[in-house]
């Protein structure tokens, strides 16, 4: 083949890997693509071997890139360089990991490549999920978000077993593609062995979604209903600090909240809700060190002295001021001489009595919110005027308490935006006993595009793995409520101000995935550093494939 015609070759291809791995994580009910989602890229990588194409990289690059581009555009919305940077610097992660792997190929033989393709691909999963510099958005186990019903066992996998299906059943299939195109499927492979790769083949691709369905259609939910109201204020947060105040946004939600609740309240067949929520960042009053003396605290206390019972669960960005003659942090901002001020992105519970409950967002989102690495990042920050987010998270998860009708309390987990998105840090939330879960957020950054529907398919998944059930509140949509086996019961439109009213059930038990955390990942970094070792012994011993 010459080179216009490979080229051509190479071009169709990626476009190919481009459309099969983006559908998933655009499209609802297209995760299955994600399984054959890699061959246009290992056929690829095998005719560029065969016909010894030099500056291959450019082509897995590129594929990386379209593909990045495609699922995670609406990052630009928000921020141009930002969306621009997890484009091209997330295929390049990408891109790295298939060179190395295309360099393995000179010193391991057979299927070792491409098994240590997968589990290099998955540890890196895995560890990006607790680098300052994270952007797991693609992970490939989120392309079944959309597919909840063909992932139940996330409840003994977590996500990353997902990812661990999509490359076994590419490596199949693929496995087999090779062994009819070199004529061993013939010449080498029996009759008996031919059946052997088609039935362990078919296993693969379709056993997960049999035992899934089978999980899905025996689970019940436990009927312990905890009641939620969920306002959708729908604020611009472009226009946010100087299209309105911070009275007239908090009079909005109470307008809507107060509709809500008087009707159910006079409607004797109904049940009082307990929980209300407001979005993320709702207010921006609140400082920790005095939380009273935010004016929005105060309005929704006093507000809630005419509704007993319940409860309001809302975002805020709080401040904490710190009297101190030096700076007591890489990441405090100077205020005057001798006081300086930490800033956290919260959730905080009150109720009737002025009881207040504070969570401090972890899972900060890179230059927005947080600065990576602040002990280099923040003098850098410091010479450019301040321009990065320094936003401090809380050292470790807390759950936060709804009081019932009888004096007790309910364990509520709070996971404040993109906290949704990391699957074994959400289950710390189950483990200090949240029975029920929320999200609250605003995705109104990214405008009308995938982003959003995205962010809303990642809880279902959260909610699987941990089978606890979801009240979603986004400022601008999509508020939802989402059952413990992922599905959407209800749920609000986008930019539309709207009330949902609702119930989570509540459950108190944890499932694998909780108690023992992510074994996929774990195991595939253990196979991935066992041929990390053998590769590096092969290399410096000189004993290449021959």
């Amino acid at each position: 083949m010459d080179r216009k015609n490979t080229n051509l070759l190479f071009a169709c291809l990626t476009a190919a890997f481009a459309v099969l791995m983006s559908l998933p994580f655009i499209v609802p009910h297209l995760g299955f693509l994600a399984l054959a989602g890699f061959l246009p890229l290992l056929m690829m990588d095998r005719v560029a071997t065969l016909s010894g194409t030099r500056h291959f990289w450019i082509w897995h690059y590129a594929s990386f890139v379209l593909w990045n581009a495609a699922t995670t555009f609406w990052v630009c919305n928000a921020t141009v360089g930002g969306g621009l940077f997890a484009v091209f610097a997330n295929a390049f992660q990408m891109s790295v990991i298939f060179g190395i792997f295309r360099y393995s190929k000179k010193y391991l033989s057979g299927a070792l490549p491409y098994i240590f393709l997968a589990a290099m691909w998955i540890a890196w999963e895995r560890a990006y999920f607790d680098v300052d510099i994270s952007w797991p958005w693609l992970v490939l186990g989120n392309a079944f978000a959309g597919s909840v019903r063909s992932v139940q066992w996330y409840e003994y996998t977590g996500t990353l077993g997902g990812s661990l299906w999509i490359w076994m059943s590419n490596l199949s299939v693929f496995g087999i593609l090779v062994a009819l195109s070199d004529g061993r499927w013939t010449s080498s492979f029996n009759r008996k062995a031919r059946v052997a790769s088609v039935a362990g083949c078919l296993t693969v691709l379709l056993a997960p979604f049999i035992v899934s369905r089978v999980i899905y259609a025996g689970y019940e939910e436990k009927e312990d209903p905890l009641e939620v109201l969920i306002v959708q204020p729908n604020i611009d947060p472009y226009n946010k600090f100087h299209a309105m105040t911070q009275q007239q946004q908090t009079a909005i939600f109470l307008s809507q909240a107060r509709d809500a609740l008087s009707y159910r309240m006079n409607d004797s067949t109904s049940v009082k809700p307990l929980l209300v929520l407001a979005p993320e960042t709702f207010t921006g009053d609140v400082v920790t060190n005095s939380l009273m003396s935010g004016r929005t605290l105060q309005s929704f206390v006093s507000f809630l002295k005419d509704y007993p019972g319940v409860s309001i669960l809302f975002g805020a960005s709080s401040y904490t001021y710190i009297d101190s003659p030096v700076p007591p942090s890489h990441t405090a901002r100077k205020v005057r001489d001798g006081r300086w001020v930490e800033s956290h992105n919260s959730a905080l519970m009150t109720d009737a009595s002025g009881r207040t409950e504070i969570f401090h967002k972890n899972k900060l989102v890179v230059a927005v919110e947080m600065t990576p690495y602040p002990a280099v990042f923040c003098k850098i920050d410091d010479m450019l005027g301040g321009v990065m987010g320094r936003c401090v998270g809380q050292d470790s998860i807390s759950v936060l308490h709804v009081r019932d009708a009888e004096g007790g309390e309910i364990p509520v987990g709070c996971a404040i935006c993109y906290e949704s998105v990391y699957g074994e840090y959400y289950t710390g939330y189950v483990r200090k006993g949240a029975e029920v879960m929320t999200v609250i957020t605003n995705d109104a950054w990214w405008g009308n595009t995938p982003g959003y529907r995205q962010h809303l398919r990642y809880a279902s998944l959260r909610a699987i793995e941990t089978r606890r059930s979801i009240a979603r509140c986004a400022n601008t949509g999509i508020s939802a409520i989402i059952d413990q086996r992922g599905d959407i019961v209800e749920a609000t439109s986008w930019w539309q101000p709207e009330v949902l009213g609702g119930h989570i059930n509540r459950n108190d038990k944890p499932t694998f995935f909780v108690r023992n955390g992510d074994i996929t990942g774990r195991l595939c970094t253990f196979v991935f550093w066992l041929l990390v070792a053998a590769l590096a012994v092969r290399v410096l011993t000189g004993r290449k494939v021959s």
